[in-house]
This record gives structure tokens, C-alpha cells and sequence, in this order.
């Protein structure tokens, strides 16, 4: 008797509860944290300093990764990753372009039926995604006004996203035209977006914020037109590299610059800084708003990219796809409850990680399909045992001609560890640089070690570009075999650039390889 009455009086709850807006999960979301994911397109793992509101209230106010990766450095499987915590491999989504890859491939594939947005309204979150979402959407595959499942605010161009002016955007299924007016400026109209989404949206939410900056053809606000007049390219070690007889083929090919070539790079480096300044203005606004709605002591945010950019190293005036530092280590900042201002961390981690980590914060539910860690723990300050030792790199060409004429990069696998890039080719070549005496990548030592040190590797890179689910987080966390180099001419271990903004320098901490 006792237990129907019970179970009536669950009911009763339940169903109030349903009739005033508030389901189960959104209940049990309560107390939760808002999470703010803001990953932007083709930065590189430098110049953040440029940018006040990113450099004081991003990064000196939160923690830094300073080893953080993507595991395939184009737009398209990057994205496909964070949206489902898999490698390139398990999900995929091989390149940008259909049939192997893009929007279309995603969409075809069934991948959305469980992805970030899913999983965390299932958490009872209130979800929206703002900006790009998968290159070429919806690319035929789909309608114009169509909305992937899982998203409760959708804010994503379908046509011209990449110039920031004379887009469509899909709004909740809407279509609506923006011409070249400054206030229509997509980065601006899309920061207005999130602020009216986390003023707005009852608590916990989680708004995932995609402007285009810094990607080509890196058009900025009209304000900032005069904006970085004299900068120039980083003249790192590796720019405009010197010999680059070890390495292979497609990049040994590869001429020395022009004069004309170097202003070219040293004018698209000042577009894109000018374009980042948009997102610098987007990150201050959003903020502001937080602060002002009091939600900013309960709110993650996350800062990153998709992947990184060449502009000039190893003699690539621009672009991405290499295992190159320059194209796999991104930016990755975190601010919110328990995160130590100006911290530093330096375990590995990648963009496979991301969603883990958002759905620990927010009590989801992961799939098992999910082959990525929660960073968590770092952010509290613990390093689970064991972690993280190697990045899975990979990188699939596309098969169409038109598609592959934009890059030189034959298809690779290969894995970044704390003290080597371990690389090898569709054409059998191989890449090995000890990143403790080489942090710039200037020096192949494939060809001048024994070939126990090469098969030691490809072992290792075996097992991982094999994993699928839970084995993937036993592939990554073994030791890479003990190697050092033989010896060989180094240039210096950094360069430093002054910062633009005082800040102490327990914020910038000790950068490493």
C-alpha cells in the first residue's frame, strides 16, 4: 500500500513538473555550470598576448595547455572530433570535401544522432551552437533551414561564412539575409547572439561559439582597418626554413621564398590579427554580460581552435594539414570555478578531450564510442596515473583533384609525444625530430637513427591508429620508446615576443615543446 502510494505521489510530481517547463533532467541539471566552448577557426598557438580581453580575462584569468593538440589539423575531421570525442579513424569524416569527408559525410554517416549537443541536453542542459558548424553545410545533403538534433539555438551561415558579409544564416530554421553594412559584420552579429543566449537561458547552459577569425580571407570589422599597420610574420628559426634536404619529398621540393611572397604573408599575418580583434571584442562583451547577469563565478569558458596555420615556417606561406607544430598545437584556455588564475599546465591533451570534459562538468552521460579524456582533474590541479603520453596525428587525402590542389601533404599517421614528432608517409618517407633539442622541427633524424628506433615507433603508432573507444585511452597513455637524438645543430630554444599588456609573469609561465 505503501509503495503505490508512492509511486501515485511520483507521478503527480513528474507530471507537474512536465506541464510547468521543468523535465527530469532539467531538475536534475540544477547547481550545474554553464559551459561556454568558444573555438575559433586557424589560429595558431601564439599571439594572444595581441588581444587585451583574451590575453587579461582568458588567459590570466584561467589556465593555459600548453601541450594542447588536434589530432588532424583541418577544419572538417578537427571539428568531427570534438563533436564526438573520436579520432579521425572512428568517425570518419576524412577531409573537408564530400564524399569522404565534410558536412556531408557527417550527415550521411548518421554521426548526429549522438554528438556534444546531444548529450548535453540529455544532461538537461539548454544548448546552442552559434557560427560554423561542419565545412559545406548543408552542402545538398540537407535543407537550408535544416537544424541537427540536440541544439536548442541554432545560429549558423549556410552561404558565405567565410567572407563575414552577404551571408544567410539558418536562425532556428529561419533564413535570414545580412548584407555589407558594419552591423553586419558576422562575428558582431553573432556576439550579440550569445550575449541574448546567456542572459536569457535559464541555468545550466552550454553554448558552443564558432566565429570564422582568423581563417582566409580574414576580413575584419571597419574599425579596425588601421589596426597592426607594421607588423610582420614571427621570424621564428623554421621560417622560410634554410635546408630542408632531410625531409620528405613534398616538402624538400619546396623553393625559398620571394621578397613579393614575404609581404604577401606579412600582409595576410596583419588581416588576421585584425579579424581576431572582432573575437577579442566578443570574448569582453560576453563576459560583461555574464558578469552583469551574475552567472560568471558559476560559468566554464573555453578557449581554442580547430587547428593551427603556417604562415611562412618550413617554407609554407600559409595553410594547414602538416604534423607540424604550426598546424597541431592550438590554443586551449580555461577560466571558471576552481580553475587557478594564470596557471600553466603541461600534461598532453587534445581536441578529443574536449567533450569528455564538458560532459564531467555537466553529469552526462558519455557513449562508449568516446575515445578522449576528461581534462577535469587537470584543472583541479591532479594528474590522474596513468595519462596521457602521445597524440594520435592523421591526415587522409582528399579524392577529389580539386580538393587535393589545396595542399602538398601526402596522407600520414603519426603521433606527437612531450619530446618527439614521430611522422610517417603514404610514400614510405619518415619524420623524427627530438623536440627537446629541436623545438622548431628543423632537423629530420629519420634517416640517421637505427631502424629499432623507427620500428620501436611505428609499433606504438600502430596500436593507436587501431584503438577504438576505452583501448585508445590504453594505446595513448604508453610511453613513447626512449630516444634521443644523435647530435645535431639546434637553433635557440625560443623566442620570446614582448607582451602588449602588462601582465605578471606567473601568467605566461615557462612555454614548452
Amino acid at each position: 500500500m505503501l509503495d503505490a502510494v508512492r509511486k501515485a505521489l511520483c507521478l503527480i510530481l513528474l507530471s507537474l513538473l512536465c506541464a510547468s517547463g521543468v523535465t527530469p533532467a532539467t531538475a536534475q541539471a540544477a547547481g550545474r555550470p554553464n559551459i561556454v566552448l568558444i573555438l575559433v577557426d586557424d589560429l595558431d598557438d601564439g599571439d594572444l598576448q595581441k588581444f587585451p580581453n583574451i590575453w587579461n580575462q582568458l588567459v590570466g584569468a584561467g589556465t593555459s595547455f600548453d601541450r594542447f593538440f588536434v589530432t588532424n589539423s583541418w577544419c572538417c575531421p578537427s571539428r568531427s572530433s570534438i563533436l564526438r570525442s573520436q579520432y579521425v579513424h572512428s568517425h570518419g569524416v576524412l577531409t573537408n570535401t564530400a564524399p569522404e569527408g565534410g558536412f556531408t559525410k557527417f550527415h550521411d554517416s548518421d554521426l548526429e544522432r549522438s554528438t556534444l549537443g546531444t548529450w548535453m541536453k540529455s544532461a538537461g542542459y539548454r544548448t546552442g551552437l552559434m557560427g560554423k558548424y561542419l565545412n559545406h553545410y548543408p552542402a545538398g545533403a540537407a535543407e537550408p533551414t535544416y537544424v541537427p538534433p540536440g541544439w536548442d539555438e541554432w545560429d549558423v551561415p549556410v552561404r558565405k561564412l567565410y567572407e563575414e558579409y552577404g551571408y544567410t544564416l539558418n536562425e532556428n530554421g529561419v533564413l535570414t539575409t545580412h548584407g555589407s553594412a558594419p552591423e553586419d559584420y558576422l562575428t558582431d552579429v553573432l556576439s550579440q547572439k550569445a550575449g541574448t543566449f546567456v542572459s536569457q537561458s535559464p541555468d545550466p547552459f552550454f553554448l558552443y561559439l564558432a566565429p570564422i577569425a582568423p581563417h582566409n580571407p580574414a576580413n575584419h570589422a571597419p574599425r579596425y582597418a588601421n589596426a597592426f599597420a607594421d607588423a610582420v610574420a614571427p621570424r621564428t628559426p623554421s621560417f622560410d626554413q634554410a635546408d630542408v634536404s632531410a625531409e620528405p619529398h613534398w616538402l624538400s621540393s619546396r623553393p625559398r621564398f620571394s621578397a613579393k611572397a614575404i609581404e604577401k604573408i606579412d600582409e595576410r599575418y596583419r588581416r588576421r590579427l585584425r579579424a581576431m580583434l572582432g573575437v577579442d571584442d566578443m570574448v569582453g562583451a560576453l563576459i560583461k554580460t555574464l558578469r552583469e547577469t551574475g552567472k560568471l563565478d558559476n560559468t566554464y569558458i573555453f578557449f581554442a581552435s580547430d587547428n593551427g596555420f603556417h604562415l611562412g615556417q618550413h617554407r609554407l606561406a600559409q595553410g594547414k594539414t602538416t604534423p607540424f607544430d604550426e598546424s597541431i598545437k592550438v590554443p586551449l584556455v580555461v577560466r571558471g570555478p576552481g580553475v587557478r588564475p594564470g596557471g600553466v599546465n603541461s600534461e598532453m591533451s587534445a581536441n578529443v578531450d574536449l567533450a569528455p570534459t564538458f560532459a564531467e562538468l555537466a553529469g552526462a552521460q558519455l557513449p562508449g564510442f568516446a575515445e578522449g579524456r576528461s581534462l577535469v582533474p587537470l584543472l583541479r590541479g591532479q594528474t590522474p596515473s596513468p595519462w596521457r603520453q602521445n597524440v594520435l596525428l592523421e591526415f587522409y587525402r582528399p579524392t577529389s583533384e580539386k580538393s587535393a590542389r589545396q595542399t602538398p601533404v601526402p596522407a600520414y599517421q603519426g603521433m606527437r609525444t612531450a619530446q618527439n614528432t614521430f611522422v610517417r608517409y603514404s610514400t614510405g618517407e619518415y619524420q623524427l625530430y627530438d623536440l627537446a633539442r629541436d623545438p622548431y622541427q628543423l632537423h629530420n633524424l629519420a634517416a640517421k637513427v637505427a631502424p629499432a628506433v623507427i620500428a620501436q615507433f611505428n609499433q606504438q603508432l600502430d596500436a593507436l591508429a587501431a584503438c577504438s573507444g576505452a583501448t585508445c585511452r590504453s594505446a595513448d597513455s604508453v610511453r613513447p620508446p626512449p630516444f634521443v637524438g644523435p647530435p645535431s645543430p639546434v637553433g635557440p630554444t625560443s623566442v620570446l615576443t614582448p607582451s602588449l599588456v602588462l601582465t605578471p609573469a606567473s601568467v605566461i609561465g615557462a612555454r614548452r615543446p
